[in-house]
């Protein structure tokens, strides 16, 4: 999927709300669900999880900068959006490429909790070099495929968006503590919770 997309399809939603199967007459709302919940999902965790086709450039700041004697500020490493491919991956700092062997990506191997498929979003300075102008970044942005859990909190999340409607006053029922509101989902927020990331520092 494109950056972009939606992160379910409009027959995925469809197939699990079975009454709509084989109808079209909701298919625009349908379709603008998974788009606004697409968009919540990503605003929740930080990240957007399609991919780029073609390479582009993007300037970051650096992290755990600090100060020599002399007033020159340097960083070994900094952390950048997600990207899933390293063909066509440039890195430069101060005007100067980086060589393949100068820096190294994190997560290491693309392996999260042992799991592969993960991007990388930190570039570390190998060995002794530092940087002290940020980094431009050219790459494939994103995320080879998108995760599981994060299609199926699409889906939760657009067919109580389209639910909603039979829901007075957005209330979907009550618990020991109290009014449950569809918006809250507590499903999806926590098939999401591993996902999440702290905004990049752009620069």
């Amino acid at each position: 999927m494109a950056l972009g997309d939606s992160y379910a399809t409009l027959a995925e939603l469809k197939a699990r709300l079975s009454n709509l199967d084989g109808q079209d007459l909701y298919d625009g709302v349908l379709e603008d669900a998974l788009d606004s919940v697409s968009r919540e999902i990503e605003l929740h965790c930080g990240r957007q999880f399609n991919q780029a086709d073609a390479a582009t450039t993007r300037t970051y700041g650096p992290d755990e900068v600090f100060t020599l004697r002399e007033g020159t500020t340097l960083s070994h490493w900094a952390e950048v959006d997600d990207f899933y491919d390293v063909t066509g991956l440039v890195i430069e700092s101060g005007g100067t490429a980086w060589s393949a062997d100068d820096y190294v990506l994190h997560p290491r191997n693309g392996v999260v909790d042992g799991q592969p498929g993960w991007p990388y979003c930190e570039v570390h300075a190998a060995g002794s070099l530092s940087f002290s102008r940020g980094l431009s970044v050219t790459a494939r942005w994103g995320w080879s495929a998108v995760p599981a859990p994060v299609k199926q909190a699409c889906l939760i999340m657009a067919a109580e968006t389209f639910q909603i409607k039979d829901a007075p006053f957005g209330v979907a029922g009550m618990d020991q503590f109290g009014a449950i509101r569809v918006r809250d989902n507590r499903m999806a927020a926590a098939k999401l919770s591993r996902y999440c990331r702290d905004p990049v520092q752009v620069r």
